[in-house]
C-alpha cells in the first residue's frame, strides 16, 4: 500500500512509529506536513499537492493533526475525501472532538457522564455562574489547551473571578469545570483502534500537581479496565464518529466520567506504559479497513 501520514514533524515518536510499523509490513509510506500542503478545487476534482507535486495513488492516509493546525489539518483531509480514500481520521469527527465543548456536549447529549461544565462568555452574569459551580476548588481550562497547559486550579471564588477577568481580556475562551477530588491526581487513558481498546494505563499527577499528563511530569502504569470503562470508552468514540482515539476518564463512585476524547492521541505514553505495539495495531487495521474500502467503491 502507499500510505501517507500528516505531521508536521517526522522525527516526532508517534509520526516515527508509525512510519516503522508500516515499513515492517512493507508498505511504502510518505510523511506531508500538512500545513505545507496545495489544495486544488474543482468542479469533480479535487488536489492536494506537496513540494508543486500532486499526490496521486495513495491508499490510505493517517492524520496526525495537532490542536494548532486543526483549521488546515481538516481541509486537507477533506481534499483525500473528496478523492474517495481511506482516512482513518475524517475532517468531522476531528472538530467535534478537538473543540473541547462540543465534545463535551455531544457525548452528554447522548449519555456519556461528564464533569460538570460550564462556559461563560458574559462577564455580567459571572459572580453567579461561580457562586452555582461551588464547591470549590474547580478547573478552569483554555479551550484550546493541551498536555495539561492552560489548565488552572482556582481555590475560591475570588480566585475564579480574577483568572477569568484576566482570560477575558486577552479574548482567550475558557470552560469552568467540577473539580472531582476522588480522583486523587489520576486519570485513565483507553487507547481505541477500529472499535476495541488495544491499550490502556493510569496516569498519576506529581505530587502537589492535579494534572496528570506525562508532559507534565505525571506517572504511568498498564491497567484493566471494568467493564463499564470500555463500554464507556468504546461509546464515546463511536458517538463521536472516531476510529482511532484516546479516552480521558476519571474513577468516581458513580462510574467512569469522561474529562476529553483525543482524536490525534500520542502513542509514546501507551506505548511505553504497556509494551504494545498501538502503531502496528493501526497499521493492521488501515490493511483491513483499505481492503474493504476498495471494494466498496
Amino acid at each position: 500500500m502507499n500510505i501517507v501520514i500528516l505531521s508536521r514533524n517526522p522525527s516526532l515518536y508517534s509520526t516515527q512509529s508509525l512510519v516503522n510499523a508500516a515499513r515492517k509490513k512493507n508498505h511504502h509510506v510518505r510523511v506531508i506536513d500538512h500545513l505545507l500542503c496545495d489544495l486544488v478545487i474543482e468542479k469533480g476534482k479535487c488536489m492536494v499537492l506537496y513540494n508543486n507535486t500532486i499526490l496521486t495513488q495513495v491508499d490510505a492516509v493517517i492524520p496526525r493533526i495537532g490542536a494548532s493546525a486543526t483549521t488546515m489539518g481538516a481541509s486537507v483531509i477533506r481534499q483525500f475525501e473528496a478523492q474517495g480514500v481511506f482516512l482513518t481520521l475524517k475532517a468531522t469527527p476531528l472538530l467535534r472532538a478537538r473543540n473541547k465543548l462540543s465534545c463535551l456536549q455531544i457525548l452528554a447529549a447522548n449519555g456519556i457522564n461528564v464533569p460538570k461544565t460550564v462556559y461563560a462568555s458574559n462577564l455580567q452574569t459571572l459572580p453567579s455562574i461561580l457562586t452555582n459551580m461551588g464547591p470549590y476548588p474547580i478547573i478552569i481550562k483554555l479551550m484550546n489547551g493541551t498536555q495539561g497547559m492552560g489548565v488552572i486550579l482556582a481555590e475560591n471564588k475570588s480566585n475564579a473571578e480574577s483568572i477569568l477577568e484576566a482570560f477575558h481580556t486577552t479574548n482567550e475562551k475558557v470552560i469552568l469545570q467540577k473539580f472531582i477530588k476522588e480522583a486523587k491526581g489520576a486519570d485513565l487513558r483507553a487507547f481505541v483502534v477500529d472499535g476495541k481498546i488495544v491499550g490502556a494505563m493510569k496516569r498519576q499527577a506529581r505530587p502537589g500537581d492535579f494534572r496528570s499528563n506525562l508532559h507534565r511530569g505525571g506517572t504511568s502504569e498498564k491497567v484493566n479496565l471494568t467493564k463499564e470503562e470500555v463500554e464507556t470508552a468504546l461509546r464515546s468514540v463511536k458517538i463521536l464518529g472516531l476510529n482511532i482515539a484516546g479516552v480521558d476518564m476519571l474513577k468516581t463512585k458513580n462510574g467512569p466520567v469522561v474529562l476529553e476524547v483525543n482524536a490525534s492521541p500520542g502513542l509514546e505514553g501507551i506505548e511505553g506504559t504497556t509494551g504494545i505495539d498501538i502503531a502496528g495495531e493501526i497499521i493492521s487495521y488501515v490493511e483491513k479497513a483499505v481492503n474493504i474500502h476498495k471494494t466498496r467503491r
